[in-house]
């Protein structure tokens, strides 16, 4: 329809100005995103801004039936935008709303300035098809900040684990790794890969593993730590355990897991008197 290719033109011509009048009443005492002071960042919001601007204004196109299509990498990309993730989402979906309103105010601007009279049918479908659009939106924006943020939680939530368990070198071969706190299965494969592989780089011909900062482990846990014990003897690491707990004790007898020639001691300083760094 010509009207529709009117709005279209009408709209697109408006993308700047948009953008503008977005950031002039945006609440800029919110967190996040939109409270930045930083000049690179208040352009970069603009920027992100006008590009949404460029595609909306093409729904209005009688040929572009899959018009939301236009905006998924639109979405990706400010889903995964770090400014963005440290927003919280119902402030981000506030500006959606507020951008549906610049719409339908250019929408009701664009039928009075007309000089052709507008049907009733004709406004309420430029009008419902801004509110699907937004809808529309909204919805796989929500998805994807989701994912993203589920992503950068289990990204931080490896990097904390990998961390928590560092192998320290007491000497040229000889290794600790302290263990502290919970230690769920998960926990346990990625400790324990992290173990032997740093082991291996660092040479060592044996491993203190302290579990005093251990409150309890499960069957799965103690399994693993059995298997950790294999793994280094095969790659030339002797491992000695010390802080072992009543509680871990009763779970290795109940599993039936062999402490043979593995050295056993009650705490950590016991084990360091023992060994007394002579070898």
């Amino acid at each position: 329809m010509l009207r529709n290719h009117e709005l279209h033109t009408f709209i697109c011509d408006k993308a700047d100005a948009l953008t503008e009048e977005w950031y002039e009443s945006l609440d800029k005492s919110k967190s996040g995103v939109y409270g930045s002071t930083d000049p690179e960042a208040i352009q970069r919001i603009k920027s992100q801004n006008n590009a949404f601007h460029k595609r909306f204004c093409k729904i209005f196109q009688d040929d572009n039936e899959r018009y939301i299509e236009i905006f998924q990498d639109w979405i990706e990309s400010i889903a995964i935008d770090e400014a963005h993730q440290s927003t919280a989402l119902q402030a981000i979906i506030q500006e959606f709303f507020r951008t549906q309103q610049q719409y339908l105010n250019l929408i009701e601007e664009f039928v009075l300035q007309s000089s052709e009279e507008m049907t009733y049918q004709e406004m309420m479908t430029w009008t419902k098809r801004v509110v699907d659009s937004i809808n529309h939106i909204i919805l796989e924006f929500t998805i994807q900040h989701s994912k993203a943020a589920e992503r950068r939680l289990y990204a931080q939530q490896e990097m904390i684990i990998e961390m928590s368990a560092p192998v320290i070198s007491l000497t040229k071969d000889i290794g600790f790794l302290p263990l502290v706190g919970e230690i769920n299965t998960h926990r346990a494969q990625v400790v324990f890969g992290k173990t032997l592989t740093q082991s291996a780089n660092q040479q060592l011909k044996k491993l203190f593993v302290d579990l005093s900062g251990v409150p309890i482990i499960d069957t799965m846990v103690a399994q693993q730590i059995f298997q950790l014990i294999s793994g280094l003897k095969i790659i030339g690491v002797q491992t000695a355990l010390s802080g072992i707990s009543p509680q871990i004790a009763q779970t290795a007898v109940q599993l039936g897991l062999n402490f043979k020639d593995i050295e056993i001691y009650s705490t950590l300083a016991q084990a360091m008197k023992a060994e007394e760094f002579n070898g």
